[in-house]
């Protein structure tokens, strides 16, 4: 068998009793985006760089609370309230806080100065620096139009490169994705 012969067989997967089928060259990744806030921004844009890095093609779907993670101007925050294993090294432990002081204003503001603090401490990068790496690793970013309309945003909101689309956008990418992540 020539070695050209070889590459193409060994591209292609013998199903029994169907016809072979080729096996795409890249594996890849989808990803729906639903939320905002700053702990839940850093997991999608995290794997999303990491899989690129490694070859994967990752397309990230952003869609309600998750898209404004495309908008030029983000301010996020991160709240403890209803989550208790949001616990913030201090004095040498391990603090939490109940959440009934989640509810006195401006805890939402400490704890998002908190978070961001300790992230730059730890030298982890921020998020307008993750979703660049995103960009410039060639993640395909699409933008929920429905979304869109119903909180009335407009595309001039958002940064250079996301691409508008629907449910039935993502589905079509979805379905020829190895990985399907919901975050």
């Amino acid at each position: 068998m020539s070695s050209e012969a070889q590459v193409v067989s060994s591209e292609i997967q013998d199903t029994p009793g169907e016809a072979p089928v080729a096996v795409p060259a890249t594996k890849s990744m989808s990803i729906i985006v639903t939320k905002g806030s700053l702990d839940w921004a850093y997991p999608p844009f995290i794997l999303a760089t990491t899989a690129a890095a490694m070859g994967l093609s990752v397309t990230m779907f952003f869609t309600f609370y998750g898209l404004p993670l495309l908008f030029k101007k983000m301010n996020l925050q991160v709240t403890a309230a209803g989550n208790p294993a949001m616990k913030m090294p201090m004095m040498g432990m391990h603090m939490g806080l109940p959440n009934l002081l989640t509810a006195v204003p401006g805890v939402d503001a400490a704890c998002s100065v908190m978070m961001k603090n300790l992230m730059n401490k730890k030298g982890i990068a921020p998020i307008e620096d993750l979703r660049e790496m995103a960009l410039d690793a060639d993640v395909r970013m699409i933008a929920c139009q429905m979304t869109l309309d119903l909180f009335e945003y407009s595309i001039d909101d958002m940064i250079e490169g996301p691409e508008l689309g629907g449910a039935a956008t993502y589905i079509e990418v979805a379905t020829q994705s190895d990985i399907n992540l919901f975050i």
